[in-house]
């Protein structure tokens, strides 16, 4: 066991605080589960905690939990205005107190961010991430609304949290309150920087007031809003000073509000992309600082830390995909950590859909209760063939439980669809999973079969099999489709068949759309190339800087000349993850990518692609010939299932999971859960 404090020194050393002393530097940052919503959820809320506390997170903070009616996310959202509310939480702090962590309360309140028709804010602008447009607070509903945040607070204390974190970043209330772009204010609250500031201010002052000196009140700044008319450096600066002033014990950084459109958490976007930034606030102020966005690896943290670029730092999704992260770093064992990759598949696109946020590579996060895997009762020889996505999982679920476990793959690696995955530009990250499945093969003694095509002889004697053969590529019965032009998806990106200068894409899924991204750039772009690419600028800087950190986009040269096309006339991309999907869109667009909805393939032959486009149904239709040099399928998938019927004429028991069950393309969140359910079954 490799000793914790040489490997990661920083990160796991103790912050003392004055009054009270974190173990480490890791924080659960905020993440709106849906199980803060409502009373019946709070066991299931505590048994989330709990787990990230027993594997060593120093303080969790909860999803925005709201001081008043009008601060609600969602009609009827969690909300802490009473005593018979914060008693009830006491069955969430006292089950992170049980594993020695500590708990911070999130105050929220979300203005023109809310979906209901009580919305207020500063102003009557209207968000464009929510139907309803807000009335103005008066005067002195702002003021009575800073002494909520502070008596939510003073509830949270008696409910047992060791802290609160004011809500002041992502645009949410403050945010809307301190800049000029939504706050057109003439009164004490408005007109002037120093005026706007105020709002935080007193929040903060009255809340220490009432909670006094031995409680952790955190503060979360937005360091670079990514929008117009934002607070300029020097005005964050100055209001990191004035909440010094007033006692905030911890300065939390967060980067862009929802509205922005530049990428700030997405996979694409580079790890500890924003921590320079974050080092520039720490040098400013006194009070620990800590750093987040796109942190997934101890060794990332560890090195923020050491370049005294923060105090701290916030891991938020991380820590649903692993909520043993801490502890298997501070074991030695951090190669046995389930990275996030930033997908945002069923975690945040799960929160805007309201729905409860859990995990791809993990779903039992925020189902503790419910999706348990115990070790098993009477440990049976299982066979599982295919080692993609759904076949790695129910391996490692299953042997992990005590079962004896064989894995078949044909190839000659393990990792499915993610190995293409991988080779994507901006999906990288892909490569820590098919990392940690090949660690916890060896971990847990499942024996690998590689380039081994399973068939009924090889399978019998098994007590179960589980049939994760996955998919293939779909082609479709388009006149010429045999040309020497044309290749499958699974060609291009996994066996680098030579592309031409033009390309035709066909279907414009998401494997559509990776694959041209694929096409245009290079994969593993530096920082500083992203930064450039999304017009993202160092607000800090004397010269150049801008009010928050929006600049000119400088858009990288294509490879290729791209054509991307569907048979649908909805726009292309509609079906993409509600919180990723634009960035992709953004991504092709910039690239000049022509995107074209309504088509009808005619025919392929030695001029290229014949098309026919409709746009409507009303529309006249186009003939077009695309002069493609390549035309690359992406039509789709078929499902792989050969063995079931000869598994099941052979009377062995056979689960058919992932795309084998259901061919439907990046749809990795629902195979890793169907295999981690049936695991638990078995």
């Amino acid at each position: 066991m490799t000793d914790q404090s040489t490997q990661y020194p920083h990160l796991l050393s103790p912050l003392d605080l004055g009054h009270t002393t974190l173990r480490n530097r890791v924080i659960m940052g905020s993440i709106h589960s849906k199980l803060e919503d409502k009373a019946k959820d709070l066991e299931k809320w505590a048994a989330y905690f709990a787990e990230r506390a027993k594997g060593g997170v120093a303080l969790s903070i909860t999803g925005g939990i709201s001081p008043n009616r009008t601060g609600w996310l969602l009609p009827f959202g969690g909300t802490m205005n009473s005593t018979k509310i914060a008693d009830r939480h006491k069955t969430v702090t006292d089950a992170v107190h049980e594993h020695d962590g500590k708990i911070a309360m999130q105050v929220l309140h979300a203005g023109r961010y809310g979906y209901h028709p009580f919305v207020k804010s500063a102003s009557t602008r209207k968000s464009p991430i929510s139907p309803f447009k807000p009335r103005a607070f008066s005067a002195k509903e702002i003021d009575r609304t800073a002494t909520d945040f502070a008596k939510a607070s003073a509830l949270a204390k008696r409910a047992g949290y060791d802290g609160v974190e004011i809500m002041g970043s992502e645009g949410y209330l403050i945010n809307q309150m301190i800049t000029a772009r939504t706050n057109n204010r003439t009164d004490a609250w408005g007109g002037t920087a120093e005026k706007r500031m105020r709002f935080p201010v007193e929040i903060v002052k009255r809340t220490r007031e009432l909670v006094g000196d031995d409680f952790i009140v955190l503060y979360r700044m937005s360091v670079l809003d990514l929008v117009d008319d934002a607070q300029s450096w020097e005005e964050t600066i100055e209001l990191a000073h004035r909440l010094e002033e007033v006692g905030v014990s911890i300065i939390n950084t967060g980067i862009g509000w929802h509205e922005a459109r530049i990428p700030t958490i997405v996979t694409s976007v580079p790890r500890a992309a924003f921590a320079p930034l974050t080092g520039r606030l720490r040098e400013a102020v006194n009070v620990p600082v800590v750093a987040s966005n796109r942190i997934n690896t101890p060794e990332v943290a560890e090195q923020i830390l050491a370049d005294g670029q923060a105090d701290l730092i916030s891991m938020a999704r991380p820590l649903l995909a692993d909520p043993e992260f801490v502890k298997k770093a501070s074991e030695g064992r951090a190669d046995e950590i389930i990275t996030c990759i930033a997908c945002n598949q069923a975690c945040l696109d799960h929160t805007f859909k309201n729905q409860r946020a859990t995990c791809m590579l993990n779903p039992r996060a925020a189902f503790e209760t419910e999706l348990v895997l115990l070790p098993t009762r009477q440990a049976k020889k299982i066979a599982v063939v295919g080692a993609g996505p759904a076949g790695l999982a129910a391996a490692v679920e299953l042997a992990g439980r005590g079962h004896e476990v064989d894995l078949f793959e044909s190839a000659p690696e393990i990792g499915g669809q993610f190995k293409l995955a991988m080779e994507i530009p901006g999906k990288e990250e892909f490569k820590e999973t098919i990392r940690y499945y090949t660690r916890m093969i060896e971990v847990r003694g499942i024996r690998l079969h590689l380039e081994t095509r399973a068939d009924v002889e090889t399978l019998r004697g098994f007590d179960e099999v589980v049939l994760a053969t996955g998919v293939e590529p779909r082609v479709p019965t388009i006149p010429g489709v045999d040309h020497p032009s044309v290749v499958t998806y699974q060609q291009v990106v996994g066996e680098r068949v030579p592309v031409g200068e033009t390309v035709a894409v066909l279907g414009a899924g998401g494997i559509g759309f990776d694959v041209s991204e694929f096409l245009l750039h290079d994969p593993d772009e530096t920082v500083e190339h992203w930064m450039e690419r999304w017009g993202v600028v160092d607000p800090s800087l004397a010269d150049g800087g801008e009010r928050g950190g929006l600049g000119t986009k400088v858009r990288a040269p294509a490879r290729r000349r791209v054509y991307l096309l569907q048979r649908k006339t909805t726009e292309l991309g509609k079906g993409l993850g509600k919180t990723s999907g634009w960035v992709h869109r953004a991504t092709l667009k910039d690239s000049g990518v022509e995107m074209i909805k309504g088509v009808s393939y005619d025919r392929i032959d030695d001029d290229g692609l014949h098309v026919t486009v409709r746009d409507t149904e009303k529309s006249e239709p186009l003939e077009m010939l695309i002069k493609a040099d390549t035309i690359v399928l992406c039509t789709g998938q078929e499902s792989v299932r050969e063995l079931v019927e000869p598994l099941e004429a052979a009377g062995t028991p056979v689960h058919v999971i992932g795309g084998a069950d259901v061919a439907a393309e990046l749809d990795a969140k629902r195979a890793i859960k169907q295999a981690t359910e049936l695991a638990a079954r078995l």
